[in-house]
């Protein structure tokens, strides 16, 4: 008896921590998908996009670098997790629209100095205050993230979530395709 109240709240729980805060529509939730998932979350919450099938090579010193993903040369963080813009990101804006859940699903790239540095990048690089007092990276403009579910490097799970997060080419234009 005790299993069959406690397993819907942790699911429903679940189900919010993934989707972000619910109704926000600037959380992590995705448009549904007929690829199926191999985690416990349902299919609607996986992302259109697939992971990378070739991994970027290791890491950069640099806070923005290039690597080929499975949607072409894309942005990665040091690291070599792809980066994603937010469409509720005004260009040249002082801060950044993905905060509270939103900011733990989609964690902001921050800036390793006061001017971040790019290898490959051919787009203009700066910084904002991030949510977390922290310097954040933009890319012409406007903010970049990392997304929860990329857990290596080449993945692009977070591509075209909700219609509003998207992949970046070398030049810092906005790649929708998935």
């Amino acid at each position: 008896m005790k299993i069959r109240y406690i397993l819907p709240a942790v699911s429903a729980a679940s189900l919010l921590a993934l989707a972000g805060c619910g109704s926000s529509d600037t959380t992590a939730a995705a448009p549904s998908s007929s690829a199926a998932s191999s985690s416990a979350a349902s299919s609607s919450d996986t992302p259109s996009a697939s992971s990378s099938s070739s991994s970027p090579a290791g890491t950069s010193t640099a806070d923005l670098a290039v690597a080929q993903t499975s949607l072409g040369e894309v942005l990665v963080d040091g690291q070599g997790k792809t980066v994603y813009v937010f469409d509720k990101d005004a260009m040249g804006a002082t801060a950044s629209a993905c905060t509270d859940q939103c900011a733990t699903t989609w964690p902001a790239v921050v800036a390793t100095a006061a001017t971040p540095t790019g290898d490959g990048v051919d787009a203009d690089l700066a910084s904002i205050t991030g949510v977390s007092g922290e310097p954040q990276v933009t890319v012409d403009g406007l903010p970049v993230y990392t997304f929860a579910k990329d857990t290596a490097p080449g993945d692009v799970m977070g591509q075209g979530v909700m219609g509003k997060w998207w992949v970046l080419s070398p030049t810092g234009e906005k790649i929708t395709a998935s």
